[in-house]
């Protein structure tokens, strides 16, 4: 074969799979993450701390701002918008509360830009702990928090980068989220 034409069909591969990497999957590849963490302090005050948008930026790393309603425990529906830096990505996400169930489960729901951007389901139940006197609460906090890969190259990048990077962010979440709460009234 005449060296012109083999080079065409490198460039029509390589072309190929460059493009293949931008096609939406065929299948589904979620990623799942969740923290968990005791909380010295009674289930209804983390739940209503944790699903009062305001007290965002506080304790998560990656939470800049929030806007919208932002001042009370969010019910079925409402939505509030946040600024953040995932994994050093900057953005806007507007999320809505699909469930509320005070005080034991909390699940939103983001988009950006149109596009579902995932799942984050807070699910708190009492916990026994044994330094505190009978008269004290603690929790048992989980945090959950989903994402679908869109494409290709979306997965090979969460895998290298992006997925250590938000494990290690929703880490130290929970950990400020803890100090936070624990800390002296």
């Amino acid at each position: 074969m005449p060296r012109h034409k083999t080079l065409f069909w490198i460039l029509i591969a390589a072309a190929t799979g460059a493009a293949a990497l931008f096609v939406p999957l065929p299948w589904t590849d979620t990623t799942r993450i969740r923290n968990e963490v005791v909380i010295a302090r009674p289930p209804a005050a983390v739940f209503d701390y944790v699903s009062t948008p305001g007290n965002w930026p506080a304790w998560h790393p990656s939470s800049l701002g929030v806007a919208g309603a932002t001042d009370h425990s969010l019910r079925p529906g409402e939505r509030v918008t946040e600024t953040f830096v995932v994994a050093g990505r900057s953005g806007v996400v507007v999320w809505t509360v699909t469930k509320s169930d005070p005080p034991r489960t909390w699940m939103i729901e983001g988009e950006i830009a149109g596009r579902k951007a995932g799942t984050v389901t807070y699910t708190l139940t009492p916990a026994l702990t044994p330094s505190l006197t009978p008269s004290e609460e603690s929790t048992r906090f989980a945090r959950d928090f989903s994402y679908q890969s869109p494409t290709l190259l979306f997965v090979l990048m969460n895998r290298l980068v992006l997925r250590p990077r938000i494990e290690a962010e929703s880490a130290e979440a929970v950990r400020r989220l803890k100090a936070r709460l624990e800390a002296p009234r």
